[in-house]
């Protein structure tokens, strides 16, 4: 296979995981309703290290048991991860389906890189750049536009959608929990990195599960639900994340993650589709100002 027929399958990929990582939106919102948040969130990783560990197994052959150790100086790095990036987001992520559309949601994540850049720029003292501040600005005014619908009542009340404000937050947090892995995590094998992330969030989300009772629902939970469940686990957390890897590998981190622009895409038509959620064209606008920005921004960087 050349170079380019081999970029292409790598293209086809990246937009094949975006695909997958915007239907954990669609799977979120028919999960919550039976699912409370903490519990969905100790679920989803759950699985997600069970399948994770037998990655890792099979990678020993060609790496050796060494790059998969837990060395007692990656723990801090670990708790960071687990508490903030996993359990911080994927809590607040859920709760914010629960009040409100996967439209929303997505459109709000959509601005995960710029606040990244933000934090980065505020944690590292860097300065930005002029291009790259015309990219938050945009994004920024995406964001307001999304949760406030438009409406400068909205922001002068001060009567935002819980739902909006949640994802707001969740995206505060992974910004955060990316930043730290980007600076902290450069020594550790990505699946390492990823596995024990998602080992540490079951650890300590499960006194969260217990004040939940998963006990007085856990049998009630339908078919849908788990299924909904399963396809966060395999789908958006283990293939997608893969794939991920193997592109940055193959194409690099900047081309890479010019894809994850069409995760707001995506959720808005699955959204649509699937949920029969309203497209208002002021949420076309908005996703269009956030990916605008953070293709602005990733451009520049």
């Amino acid at each position: 296979m050349n170079e380019s027929s081999k970029h292409t399958k790598i293209y086809l990929l990246m937009v094949l995981a975006a695909f997958f990582w915007s239907g954990a939106f669609i799977a979120g919102k028919f999960a919550v309703p039976y699912i409370p948040p903490c519990t969905l969130t100790f679920l989803r990783f759950f699985f997600a290290v069970i399948i994770l560990y037998f990655v890792m197994k099979a990678h020993n052959k060609k790496l050796g048991e060494e790059a998969f150790y837990l060395k007692k100086e990656h723990i801090p790095f670990f708790l960071f991860t687990g508490i903030v990036g996993m359990i911080g987001y994927h809590i607040l992520f859920f709760s914010s389906l629960q009040y409100t559309t996967a439209i929303n949601s997505s459109v709000i994540g959509a601005a995960n890189p710029i606040v990244t850049t933000i934090i980065a720029s505020i944690l590292l003292k860097s300065k930005v750049p002029p291009k790259q501040l015309l990219g938050i600005l945009l994004s920024f005014l995406g964001v307001i536009l999304t949760i406030t619908s438009a409406d400068l009542k909205v922001l002068t009340s001060f009567s935002f959608n819980k739902g909006d404000l949640f994802m707001l937050a969740a995206v505060l947090c992974w910004a955060a929990y990316a930043v730290v892995s980007k600076s902290k995590g450069n020594s550790i094998n990505p699946i390492a990195l990823t596995y024990y992330s998602f080992l540490f969030c079951c650890f300590f989300s499960l006194p969260l599960v217990i004040l939940e009772k998963p006990w007085t629902f856990i049998h009630q939970i339908p078919i849908s639900a788990w299924a909904a469940t399963l396809y966060m686990s395999i789908f958006a957390s283990v293939i997608g994340y893969l794939v991920q890897q193997m592109a940055i590998k193959e194409i690099g981190p900047s081309r890479s993650s010019v894809f994850v622009n069409l995760v707001p895409v995506f959720s808005i038509i699955l959204a649509v589709i699937i949920l029969g959620e309203e497209l208002v064209f002021i949420k076309v606008i908005t996703a269009a100002l956030i990916i605008a920005g953070v293709y602005i921004c990733q451009k520049f960087s």
